[in-house]
Formats: structure tokens, C-alpha cells, sequence
């Protein structure tokens, strides 16, 4: 028995578990209260995707007669092609059954429907894959037609990361959802509230807490909600996480208590533990309506109430302890890949624990960003130590090395350290995360996160544009994002954009010269991976509280259920749709290396202006001049090995001198260096105190004080040739 049932509602992703419940279960592990957590989602998908289960749906297609298209009749008549290899598709996509790559990887063992058509573009991936990531991608293929079937015959909602989104994006109010409530649960439906039961006899929960993120987990969690309600009244029922959080800040509608008990906004650890004290305390359970409550919708005779009455403040990051994987099927999870967008496939192949190395955003200012509400206006990072304490806590738990650090925008300094703890504790770990491409992530910087074990950054580039970077107050120019990106790439960790177009006042020049900005980023090869989105009005940006300030007019909507995308009228004129298809085209093929020398008007059915940018302009960016100059403050670190070191001797005009040659080995290269010898007994002591793990990092200024207790001009020394080439080598200014 447990007191709490935590749920992730279908579909969130199929390789990783979704985090939110893990960090709840981690912090009410600290509160000694128990609770039981399950990723419905991938529960849901193991069933549905199983020979014994899609035997049952394909007898529903010809029952119910919904076979309506080519492509939906060539898959029933492969049937038995397709379910024979099922389950063994499924284990191998688990990781449990890799001998089928070969098996796979022939061109008759998998029947193949409409998402094979796309195979005759890809040849130029499978040249640069591995057999077991060919076979992924063709197992993927595979499993998307069968989506397809279930599509078209079976629920039209069904969508591996996302079941009936439309019900619940920009829903401002609960009809269409209530409505599509009272009909007769789906098939689909049908699957997941077995497992549901299933799960209730286990563990007996009083208290059950549906964490949705995104709009495609609202139907789920509602559908699960009635569920109970109906069966199990004597257990409450409260819904929190990201979708709540941003769009149900105004919620008015009563019916929706038809199904929740309560509706928690924010970080939810402290409202949670109040709803537990609520619920499952039985000294308080007759008091229920006097009690206290954290940032909590409720009914209340007969009304839609908000209470927030504690006087107890949120926790700090460092006291709600680490999440809590246990109870998840992390053996069970299936990795897919998606080989059309790097950054997607990084984010659906392989298991990832999750983390956050900071609350909320250290920059807080981007207009289009919903900067007003507390998950990111209130910034709260933790120590580097504390960080890498609960990643060897889950490594400990799950026997995964992997780590997606979840952060809004992680902050430079932070990773900085957090990359130097690693390394002094010698962990093997691999990593990536969410950043401003700001001027902080210098080619030393970018270096030190590589050899950590970082291997991707995602940042915004948004509308490459500096006079709307400007508007958006992203704090960046063109020109640094160019320099920052290639001081990742050269550090070789891939880098994804986050490209925008619509953006308020954005003239149709703006948008082909943002295109040629992007272009020319991918020829140089300092972006691998991209996505244009349309701009998006929220309530709670700067530019949804003051949309007059940027040009735009709201077209606003009674609210009673969702409140956060905004229709609006900008005052361009300018119809922003007709541009989707042609930068997303294009972008595709700029991802893989064509399409460079193509005319920008080629991308589009309609006509363009010609770009105002000039061909070589990010050329020209990354053509800056090194200064030599190190501030006192920055940090010194040795990553490399010490050298191998021959003494010898050399006398000219009768002078005798005495130098060190040393032969510096890293894992694919040799740099030899040559050194009077005092300076180079000098170095080499240094290089020992310069390694991570002994401990503080060496300022320069130090560096150059002991320097100068023994010789004169540190600088000149500093600045020589021989250091300039160790620094390549891995002596790094942090």
C-alpha cells in the first residue's frame, strides 16, 4: 500500500522517462511519505504494440469497416508481415535482442507501407550509420506505419508523443474535451485504464497525482481522472505539472472537479506535500476545507476557489533531494531514431536520466518567453558538487551514465564548475543541455565541457535578425551567436538552433535575410542542427501583457479552461504561414549538406525578395583577431598528460645552455615543445597542481606570482609559442 500514486499520463517519449514524478518521488522520499510513481505512456505503448493486441485491432479495422485509404488496405494485406516480427521488433528497440539488426537490416524482412517512401532520400544517412542505427531507424519506419493503421482505422487521436493534442492546445474552454469525455472510452482508452486498475489494486493509493506536461497528456490524465472518480470515490485526485502550470492559471469551469479533486500551479513539491497532509492525514481529513493549501484550485461550495494560505515557503533546490527512478520500467523503454534532425534523434535514442542544474532562467528577459511565471522567473542554482553528488546517486539507481540536464538556460559559470567536478572526481558521463549562446562560452570553456563528457547544446538563434534579437532582448548579436557556435564545434559538441519566424513587426526581407544567416551557418558547419517555429503569442510573455508595445493586437477569447496562446493581428500584415514550408525544406537540406548553392527563391512557390546579407557575412564574423590577454581572475587547468622529457645541452659562442624537450600524448595526437630547462622544471611541476581533481583551480594571477618568485616577465613566458601550442593540447583559461 502507498499512500500517493504518481502518474505521467500517455504520451510523453518512448526512450526516457518524463522526469516530473521522479523528482516529486525523490522529495517525498525526504518527508519519509510513500508513494508509487508509473510512466503510463510507455506502459500503454507495450501493450498496444504487441502481436497479441494488434491481432485484436486488426479484426476491429475489417469489423468496424474503417480501412479507408491504399495505404491502409497494403498494411492489413501484410498483416501477418507485420505482426510475425512484432514482439522481437520491440525487444530489439529495447535494447534486449541485437542480433535482429542483421536481420532487419535485409530488404525483405519488414514489410514496408508509405513511411518507407522516404527511404529513396536517405541513402546518404546509411552511408554514415552503423547496423544497429540503421536498423533503429528502419524499426522506427516500421512501427510509424502501424501508428498510421491505428490512425486511420483505430483513434485518429493516437500519436506516439502526444494522444488527442488537439483537445487540449489553445482549448479556452472545456467543451470539446468534456464533450469527447461522455462518449465511450477508445480502444486505446481501453488498454490504458486496465493498467490503470491494475496498478490501484497494487498499490492502494489515497492520494492519486497525474503530473501533464504537455497538451497531448490532457485527455489521458482526464479520461484516468473519470476513471477513478467513478470507481474509487474514496480516492482524491489532483492533476499539476507544465500544462497547468501555463495554462491553467484562470480556470473557471466547475465540471473540470468533475474529474480532479485539485488542480496545483508551480513547483509542486511543497502543494503536494500540503495535499498529502490534507488527504492522507486523518487528524485533519474532517477539517478538509479549513486546511491549508499551496498555490491549489479546489471546489468549494459549488465554486472554482484558489488557495494559497500557507505561510510555509517553497523548498530550495538543495533540500528536495534527488529524483527517484525506482518503480519505473527503465529496462523497458524503446529507443527510436529520427535521422531527418540530429537534435531529435539525440532526444528520442537512449535512456537519459534527467536534471536540472538551475530553477528557473539566469537571464530572464526573452519577450516571446513566459518570463512572468515563477518556473522561470524565480533563478535558484545548486552547487556543482551537490550536482554531481545526485549524478552518481542515479547512475547508483538506474546504471545510467547518460544525463539531459533540463534547464530553461543552463548558466555558463555552473557548467564550468560542474565540468570541473566531474573531472576531479574522474567520472565517465555523458551529457548535453539547453544554453544562451553568450560570449561566456569561449573556445577554453567549450573545450573543458567536451572533455566532461558534454556532446550537444541547444540554444536559441531565434530570428537571426539583429534588430529583432534586440526586441526580443535576447541579450545576443548574430555575430556571437556565429563565434560561440564555432567554438563548439570545434570542441566537437554538436550545437541545435532554435530558429523563429513571425516574430511581431518581422518585415518578408527580414525573414529571407534570416534565412541567409542560417544558410551560411550550416555551409561553415558551426550549426548541425536546426528548427524553424512560427512565433507564438502567450499570456504571460512581455509581449502578452504588453502586446501593444510590439506592434500587435490581441484577439482575445472568453477563458474558462486554457489560457496561454493568444490569436493575434500584427500589424505588418503579413501572412507568416506562407513561409513554413519553404524554411523548413530548406532547412532540411542544409542539415545534411545540400542545397547550399541553391537561390533562395527556389525554397518557395511564391516570390521572394533577394537577400540584403552578404555571401561571406558569418565568414566574416569568425575572421576576429586573438587578443593576447588573460584577465587576473580566469582559471588555469591542465587536461593533458605530463610529457615524456629529454635533457640537452647546446653551446653557441662558447656558452653553454641546458633546455627540456617535452613530448606531450593525447589520445590521437604528439606535440613536442622545447624549454630552457628551469622554466621547463617550472612547468612541469605547475602542470601536476594545474589537473582537476586536485581540487581549486589556479588563478592566473597566482600563476603568474609563483612564476615570478623564480624568473621575470610571466607574460612574455605566457604568450610564447611553446605555450601557445600547449594550449591547443589542453592547457585551458577559464
Amino acid at each position: 500500500m502507498k499512500d500517493l500514486l504518481l502518474i505521467t499520463p500517455p504520451f510523453t517519449q518512448l526512450n526516457t522517462p518524463y522526469p516530473a514524478t521522479a523528482y516529486l518521488k525523490g522529495f517525498l522520499n525526504t518527508k519519509g511519505i510513500s508513494s508509487f510513481q508509473m510512466d503510463l505512456g510507455i506502459e500503454v505503448i507495450l501493450e498496444l504494440f504487441s502481436k497479441k493486441t494488434f491481432e485484436k485491432l486488426f479484426d476491429l479495422a475489417i469489423k468496424n469497416n474503417s480501412i479507408s485509404t491504399e495505404n491502409g488496405q497494403r498494411i492489413y494485406s501484410l498483416k501477418e508481415d507485420y505482426l510475425q516480427p512484432l514482439d522481437g521488433v520491440i525487444r530489439f528497440l529495447q535494447g534486449k535482442n541485437q542480433t535482429l539488426a542483421r536481420q532487419i537490416c535485409t530488404s525483405n524482412f519488414l514489410p514496408q507501407a508509405s513511411r518507407f517512401n522516404q527511404l529513396d532520400d536517405m541513402d546518404w544517412a546509411f552511408g554514415e550509420m552503423g547496423m544497429q542505427d540503421k536498423a533503429k531507424h528502419l524499426a522506427t519506419l516500421y512501427l510509424e506505419d502501424l501508428s498510421d493503421f491505428i490512425i486511420e482505422c483505430i483513434d485518429p487521436n493516437f500519436g506516439f508523443s502526444r494522444y488527442a493534442e488537439r483537445l487540449g492546445q489553445s482549448a479556452n474552454n472545456f467543451d470539446k474535451l468534456y464533450n469527447s469525455l461522455q462518449s465511450k472510452p477508445t480502444f486505446i482508452d481501453n488498454i490504458t485504464l486496465k493498467i490503470l486498475e491494475e496498478k490501484l489494486l497494487k498499490t492502494k493509493p489515497k492520494l492519486v497525482c497525474f503530473s501533464v506536461p504537455f497538451p497531448g497528456n490532457l485527455y489521458s490524465a482526464f479520461r484516468c481522472a473519470q476513471y477513478i472518480r467513478a470507481n474509487y470515490p474514496e480516492i482524491k485526485v489532483a492533476m499539476g505539472g507544465g500544462f497547468p502550470n501555463t495554462e491553467l492559471r484562470q480556470v473557471t469551469d466547475k465540471r473540470i472537479f468533475e474529474f480532479f479533486n485539485f488542480i496545483t500551479l508551480d513547483d509542486g513539491e511543497l502543494p503536494i506535500e500540503l495535499l498529502y497532509e490534507n488527504v492522507c492525514n486523518s487528524e485533519v481529513k474532517q477539517n478538509l476545507l479549513k486546511n491549508i493549501y499551496k498555490r491549489t484550485f479546489l471546489l468549494e461550495n459549488n465554486t472554482v476557489t484558489y488557495k494559497n494560505n500557507t505561510t510555509k515557503l517553497d523548498y530550495k533546490q538543495l533540500e528536495i533531494g534527488t529524483p527517484d527512478y525506482s518503480d519505473l520500467l527503465l529496462e523497458d523503454y524503446i529507443s527510436v531514431i529520427e535521422i531527418a534532425n540530429p537534435m531529435h534523434s539525440l532526444w528520442s535514442d537512449g535512456r537519459w536520466n534527467k536534471l536540472t542544474m538551475a530553477h528557473g532562467c539566469y537571464w530572464g528577459k526573452c519577450t516571446f518567453c513566459d518570463i512572468s511565471l515563477d518556473y522561470i522567473k524565480i533563478y535558484e542554482p545548486i552547487t556543482a558538487s551537490l550536482l554531481v553528488d545526485r549524478m552518481e546517486q542515479l547512475i547508483a539507481q538506474t546504471g545510467e551514465n547518460g544525463f539531459h540536464f533540463v534547464d530553461e538556460a543552463a548558466p555558463p559559470a555552473l557548467m564550468k564548475a560542474l565540468a570541473i567536478e566531474i573531472l576531479k572526481r574522474q567520472l565517465t558521463v555523458t551529457w548535453w543541455t539547453n544554453i544562451r549562446f553568450e560570449k561566456n562560452f569561449t573556445q577554453d570553456l567549450c573545450y573543458l565541457l567536451k572533455a566532461s563528457g558534454c556532446i550537444a547544446v541547444s540554444g536559441g538563434l531565434e530570428v537571426a535578425s539583429d534588430r529583432l534579437l534586440k526586441l526580443i532582448d535576447k541579450g545576443v548579436t548574430v555575430e556571437q551567436v556565429a563565434q560561440v557556435t564555432r567554438n563548439f564545434t570545434q570542441a566537437n559538441i554538436m550545437v541545435h538552433s532554435y530558429l523563429m519566424y513571425g516574430y511581431p513587426t518581422q518585415t518578408v526581407q527580414e525573414t529571407i535575410d534570416s534565412l541567409e544567416m542560417v544558410r551560411q551557418l550550416f555551409e561553415l558547419g558551426i550549426i548541425q542542427s536546426g528548427f524553424w517555429h512560427q512565433f507564438a503569442l502567450t499570456a504571460h510573455s512581455p509581449i502578452g501583457l504588453k502586446p501593444s508595445n510590439y506592434g500587435i493586437t490581441p484577439n482575445y477569447k472568453n477563458i474558462s479552461f486554457a489560457n496561454n496562446d493568444i490569436d493575434f493581428t500584427d500589424s505588418t500584415g503579413i501572412d507568416h504561414n506562407m513561409f513554413s514550408f519553404g524554411l523548413k525544406k530548406s532547412l532540411f537540406n542544409f542539415m545534411h549538406g545540400i542545397g547550399f548553392d541553391m537561390d533562395l527563391q527556389e525554397w518557395f512557390n511564391f516570390k521572394i525578395p533577394q537577400t540584403t546579407i552578404t555571401p561571406y557575412y558569418i565568414e566574416d564574423c569568425l575572421n576576429t583577431e586573438t587578443i593576447f590577454s588573460t584577465k587576473p581572475t580566469a582559471k588555469i587547468i591542465w587536461l593533458g598528460h605530463l610529457p615524456l622529457v629529454e635533457e640537452r645541452t647546446k653551446t653557441k659562442k662558447g656558452f653553454t645552455n641546458e633546455f627540456l624537450d617535452l613530448t606531450f600524448h593525447d589520445k590521437t595526437e604528439t606535440l613536442q615543445i622545447t624549454l630552457n630547462k628551469a622554466e621547463g622544471e617550472w612547468l612541469l611541476d605547475t602542470l601536476e597542481t594545474l589537473k582537476p581533481k586536485n581540487g581549486k583551480p589556479q588563478s592566473f594571477s597566482a600563476l603568474k606570482k609563483d612564476y615570478e618568485n623564480q624568473f621575470q616577465n610571466f607574460e612574455l613566458f605566457w604568450f610564447s609559442k611553446p605555450l601557445q601550442k600547449l594550449k591547443d593540447f589542453g592547457l585551458l583559461v577559464l
